[in-house]
């Protein structure tokens, strides 16, 4: 059998969750369709999920379709949800991108199709609500092309969009005109042998030779072949359902290879069992078995294999499969399990851009509160957790307001606890202004540890991220002071000169030395932060500030106002256009303002805007310098970090 891991994308409200009932309904695994509206889909299993109608977090799925084994993963659509989709992202072998007829291209939309297409990921789209009034089929279309950037193709025929009941979908017949020829021309832009037939001799491209070329370009991420349909009336599904087994590229695993596999999401047992959800590259594992992980090995106690639409529990999975494991207490989220070397699991999304302080109501549940929040910390590492050390105080990191909510309901049904929050801020980051070295000598003042550490901080292009090198020969200390120097670096880097996290930053180390037997690695763990912070103010940093690239829809009545609004909230445009009474505008803004734009936006369009926006960059903070409160022990201060470590 051949295997699929297919993610289903989209923006919120955009019938996502729907789609994937309809799949599972036509496919045979349900007998009976669930309702968002009603809370009964069977991919939104939390209580929350049900109760607002989104999805908060992955679901996993499996079906078959014809010699295709389906492993299908229905992801939030709510932009504060998308650590969640990050982490799917690493699984998958295509996807379905959905986007609403009515609505069009929205600002998830955009963010979700940069990723796939950066990370080579093959897709097709699935133009969903063609009955609801307003459907746009051809319109949107046209602005899937024009602002996204990619080459959809029409797969289907609508007749009579924006009717309930005289809505239809057919699918295209690729070897009859006008589809024959729009093909073959699409086609033709990366096929010379096929242009040369096409304009030669259009008789040799027959329709198998068509849709293998098809499959071809699909796989190649070159054309994206576009479905139109209603879900939840099952119009347009037959043909993305052959789709999903004809276009899309599936793999043909090894059970018999070496084991090796992902652990892409955590959640807890009805006995607070840590249970790993495992995607098996290759391989087998059986119960009670040994697996090697990140942390050492671990025995499974336990397997559930999704299949079939469930989950039973069995002796052994195999390469292709995804499971719920049991026995890996030490699991984290992108763990990597087997003997094999982790592959690449660069992220392709922003970090959060707020963070806020969390309080118990009770004072006396606050050690209960670190607790909980560090179990949902393991779900979603991302949330970022910090603490301070004297005050006690715990600050979580946030993509947005409704992420709080979710939070906050979670802690109370789950663990009990009733929390509130304070008001968001937004999270800055510092950047390198230069380069800076220092180095700390064994044996002499002021160094009081049993260690030689130098370092080197350079700053990396924009986006690269932190990186460490060793500069030094290796053989001359064991491994571990090296690793104990790795560890505290990135450790350090998390709170720069201004108590915000540096990024784009590289760090070599270029001196080492130790007295045997009596340096260890906490000697080096310890020293690192003191030269790392010399090597900072060396080299200083430059304060940055979260900037939202937006989109606004309004009443053309409007423009006036929103672009006083935007203007005051030093709004910088890229694009405005206004068309059948209604105005588009495009544009960058600082993340701070983002909140006072859409609180006004609603009185100033009488109610009709629509603000859509996401993470664009990191821009250089002029004015005041905001100082983010530390958590621990300061290296920027020798005496005071002494004093702690001591």
């Amino acid at each position: 059998m051949r295997t699929l891991n297919l993610g289903i994308l989209a923006h919120v409200d955009a019938g996502k969750t729907s789609l994937t009932e309809r799949l599972l309904f036509d496919t045979g695994i349900i007998d009976k369709l669930g309702s968002v509206d009603a809370g009964s889909t069977q991919t939104d299993s939390l209580e929350l999920e049900r109760q607002r109608g989104i999805t908060i977090a992955a679901a996993v799925v499996s079906f078959t379709i014809g010699d295709v084994t389906v492993n299908l993963i229905d992801t939030p659509g709510h932009p504060d949800f998308i650590a969640e989709i990050e982490r799917i992202l690493q699984l998958l072998d295509a996807a379905v991108v959905v986007v609403s007829a009515v609505e069009g291209v929205q600002s998830q939309t955009r963010v979700l199709v940069r990723a796939l297409r950066r990370l080579g990921i093959p897709f097709v789209f699935f133009i969903n609500k063609v009955d609801r009034l307003g459907a746009r089929y051809d319109e949107v279309l046209e602005d899937i092309a024009s602002q996204l950037a990619v080459r959809p193709v029409a797969m289907s025929d609508v007749s009579n969009a924006g009717s309930s009941r005289l809505a239809t979908v057919e699918a295209a017949d690729i070897g009859s005109d006008p589809h024959f020829s729009r093909l073959c021309e699409t086609l033709s832009a990366n096929d010379e042998a096929l242009l040369e037939d096409y304009v030669l001799d259009a008789e040799r491209l027959t329709r198998q030779r068509l849709e293998q070329a098809l499959a071809d370009q699909v796989a190649k991420s070159l054309i994206h072949p576009a479905f139109a349909g209603a879900a939840t009336r099952g119009l347009g599904i037959p043909a993305l359902i052959s789709a999903i087994e004809t276009l899309l590229p599936s793999r043909q695993p090894n059970p018999d290879s070496p084991v090796s596999g992902t652990i892409f999401k955590i959640e807890r047992g009805w006995g607070g069992e840590k249970l790993a959800y495992l995607y098996m590259a290759s391989g087998t594992i059986g119960l009670r078995d040994d697996i090697e992980t990140a942390n050492g090995s671990a025995k499974v106690s336990s397997l559930q294999l999704f299949r079939d639409g469930r989950t039973d529990k069995v002796a052994q999975i195999s390469a292709g499969q995804i499971a719920k494991v049991g026995g890996l207490p030490n699991a984290r989220i992108g763990d990597w399990i087997g003997t094999g070397n982790s592959p690449c699991t660069l992220r392709h999304f922003a970090p959060p851009t707020l963070e806020t302080r969390i309080r118990a109501m009770r004072p006396s549940e606050n050690a209960a509160l670190w607790l909980a929040l560090g179990q949902l910390a393991e779900q979603d590492p991302l949330i970022n957790l910090r603490a301070n050390e004297e005050t006690g105080d715990i600050y979580v990191s946030l993509y947005g307001e409704v992420q709080k909510e979710v939070i906050q309901a979670t802690l109370l049904t789950e663990f009990g606890l009733d929390i509130t929050f304070e008001e968001s801020t937004v999270i800055y980051v510092e950047r390198l202004a230069g380069t800076g070295s220092a180095v700390e000598l064994i044996f002499k003042e002021p160094n009081p540890f049993l260690a030689t550490v130098g370092l080197r901080v350079e700053p990396r292009p924009d986006g690269a991220g932190n990186s460490f090198a060793l500069e030094v020969e290796v053989g001359q200390m064991p491994a571990s002071f090296y690793r104990a120097v790795e560890e505290a670096t990135f450790e350090t880097l998390k709170e720069g000169l201004l108590g915000w996290q540096i990024i784009d930053c590289h760090v070599a180390m270029t001196a080492a030395r130790q007295s045997s037997p009596a340096s260890t690695a906490v000697d080096f763990r310890k020293l690192t932060p003191l030269v790392l912070a010399s090597a900072l103010l060396s080299a200083q940093t430059i304060l940055c500030e979260p900037i939202e690239h937006f989109h606004i829809e309004i009443p053309a009545t409007a423009l006036a106002a929103v672009h006083s609004l935007l203007a005051k909230s030093g709004a910088s445009m890229r694009r405005s256009l206004i068309d059948d009474g209604l105005a588009r505008l495009e544009g960058t803004v600082s993340s701070s303002m983002i909140q006072a734009i859409q609180r006004q936006l609603p009185g100033l369009s009488a109610g009709a805007g629509v603000l859509d926006h996401a993470f664009d960059h990191y821009a250089p903070l002029s004015g005041l310098r905001h100082v983010r409160e530390r958590t621990g022990a300061n290296p920027f201060d020798r005496a005071d970090y002494l004093r702690r470590t001591r």
